[in-house]
């Protein structure tokens, strides 16, 4: 990453543009905008040879408008504190735009998880929740963190543990983060909640036929080509799941190379070629690219960058040829950038809208931890004996007799994870449609990226007035 880019500044350029259509006083904007907390903290971990490493970590807390704030946990060599700054930031904004009742947060530990053992990985994990515990920057009402870059359910289970060993008998103690397996209080359906809600939101982007038809496409998912860079767990779910809707996968980057085949990629032959070569270079039937950013300039009709920050800029945005670019992943396009796309009418779907479904799910298990009861649990057999006499009434009024495999599909009361799916799709669903309504209330001039943040601006605005902070 270049020493000129900060990141917070690009959030901040943003903010400002879409502040311009925000009723509200400069003072109130003002606090909308910045940092409400950072907390850096430096500790000491035992490395499994005997040394001893000096660990630097950050966690901000953006906006306490509404509580607990909520954001990831990074693991990456590159962190540092205008990142977690800016990340904390996009969370506030992500959360208004979905409607999830969290202020935003971040939180970074500067290390490469690469170069450390499971141990090493999990002394680091619980020194940093409890630096976080003794400063009252994470419990279940205060700060929630979730997974990140670098970082998963095992670490989300550390986290939890380490919290619950410090807190004693405190009843919601596992609602204090998540992200967590779903043995130790996660919920079904987190893993792939971020590429499922990118999915979505492509889904309803392509399903207005007059945008469609402004970009030369027709609507729908099915037959659209496209690349995803990176291929990690948000990169690799939303390719899984706009493959099942009939999208053709034509390139693929991650940081040790690219490859593109304008036939198709098989996704699931791809990754078990990854996971026995250790790179997707070399993959049979395609060819490789000269660098990993060169896949942001093949030709497609949708482009995820769902890997780091500032991948597309003034520089390589002229040759982007994608019509559309779903940003899986945060802030992936700087703000000149976007302005140079958004000039040759590409349509962006912003960040803090298309990758919120991680957040949202989230938001389901932070509610199943205080409930202390799975969804489904209680309601799925009663439904399913409701479904079965209505079924019974069908047959007998109707002669029709429905074989035991029909009856099974018909009357499947929702379990955890049907429940989950369909809240994320409603949520990504509802909100698309408030932030198009957002645009077109705005004027033509207006790109998405600019009505979501000028939606979400206004939702914490609102919040702040009925407190009653700002008149």
């Amino acid at each position: 990453m270049s020493t000129a880019y900060k990141f917070t500044e690009e959030v901040n350029k943003g903010f400002d543009r879409a502040a311009a259509h925000v009723d509200a006083s400069p003072e109130l904007l003002a606090q909308v905008k910045r940092c409400n907390s950072l907390y850096y903290i430096s500790f000491p971990i035992r490395r499994d040879d005997g040394s001893i490493e000096v660990i630097d970590a950050w966690r901000a807390e953006h906006s306490h408008h509404r509580q607990p704030t909520k954001g990831g946990i990074r693991f990456a060599s590159a962190v540092n504190d205008d990142e977690v700054m800016a990340l904390a930031a996009l969370m506030t904004y992500k959360c208004a735009v979905v409607n999830v009742p969290f202020g935003g947060a971040k939180g970074g530990v500067k290390i490469d998880p690469r170069g450390y053992s499971p141990a090493e990985l999990e002394r680091i994990t619980r020194r940093f929740t409890f630096e976080l515990w003794r400063k009252h920057f994470i419990g279940p009402g205060l700060d929630v963190p979730a997974p990140d870059m670098g970082t998963g359910p095992r670490e989300m289970a550390w986290v939890a543990d380490t919290y619950a060993s410090l807190c004693g008998a405190e009843l919601n103690s596992y609602a204090c983060v998540t992200g967590k397996p779903v043995s130790q209080g996660g919920i079904a359906g987190r893993n792939e909640a971020t590429g499922r809600g990118v999915f979505f939101g492509l889904r309803e982007a392509c399903s207005i036929s007059e945008d469609m038809k402004r970009l030369g496409l027709k609507s729908g998912i099915d037959g659209k080509r496209f690349v995803v860079q990176g291929l990690g767990n948000v990169g690799y779910h939303a390719a899984k799941f706009l493959i099942e809707d009939g999208a053709v996968l034509v390139g693929v980057s991650e940081i040790r190379g690219g490859i593109a085949n304008p036939k198709g990629i098989d996704l699931e032959q791809l990754m078990a070629y990854r996971q026995d070569q250790g790179t997707v270079v070399g993959f049979p039937g395609a060819s490789p690219l000269p660098t990993s950013l060169a896949a942001l300039e093949l030709e497609c009709d949708i482009l995820v960058p769902a890997a780091l920050e500032n991948q597309i800029t003034a520089e390589n945005a002229p040759r982007i040829k994608a019509k559309i670019i779903g940003e899986g992943a945060n802030g992936p396009t700087t703000d000149y950038a976007d302005q140079l796309l958004q000039q040759r009418g590409i349509m962006i779907i912003p960040d803090i809208y298309l990758n919120a479904g991680g957040v949202t799910v989230s938001y389901f298990e932070w509610l199943k931890n205080l409930q202390h009861v799975s969804f489904g649990r209680i309601e799925k057999r009663f439904d399913e004996s409701a479904y079965l006499r209505l079924l019974d009434a069908v047959e007998e009024s109707t002669g029709k007799e429905f074989t035991t495999q029909e009856l099974r599909f018909l009357a499947h009361g929702a379990d955890e994870l049907d429940l989950v799916n369909s809240g994320l799709e409603e949520t990504m669903a509802f909100s698309y449609e408030q932030l198009r309504e957002g645009k077109e209330r705005l004027g033509p001039k207006v790109d998405l990226r600019t009505a979501a943040m000028a939606l979400a601006i206004r939702k914490v605005v609102i919040t702040y007035e009925e407190l009653g902070i700002f008149p």
